[in-house]
């Protein structure tokens, strides 16, 4: 399988090294398609967390978890379409104007798609409980 692609700069501006290894690990919790959402859920929040963090509010950083999402560069058949709608929402959302985090955010705004809106919406999701 190959290895899912994070881009490295943008517009000549370099994405944080600490970027990729956060969107690897979403990447890695879908392939393991587990019904416990709970792995999941906190690395997407980790992704967000960096993303709404000073040093991590780049354009650069914004466009290169979008394009990891939305072009899926390396996915092979790993998908997001078995998560809950709420959290999958927010994957797909990261996928769609999260770019516009930095240079248009009234976009990203209206989108509820800038890091901040996005992890709030991540920490709304809540895991069902399962019966023992």
């Amino acid at each position: 399988m190959s290895q899912p692609k994070v881009i490295t700069a943008y517009e000549g501006e370099s994405v944080s090294p600490a970027l990729g290894p956060l969107l690897l690990a979403v990447h890695d919790e879908l392939a393991k398609r587990s019904e416990d959402y709970a792995d999941l859920k906190a690395a997407v929040e980790r992704v967000l967390v960096f993303l709404s963090s000073p040093t991590g509010r780049t354009n650069a950083n914004c466009w290169a978890a979008d394009l990891f999402f939305a072009l899926g560069e390396g996915w092979g058949d790993v998908t997001w379409e078995h998560v809950p709608d709420q959290l999958g929402d927010v994957l797909g959302d990261m996928a769609m104007a999260l770019h516009d985090t930095v240079k248009s955010p009234e976009i990203a705004e209206n989108f509820d798609s800038t890091p901040e809106q996005l992890l709030a919406r991540a920490r709304a999701f809540e895991i069902a409980k399962r019966a023992v």
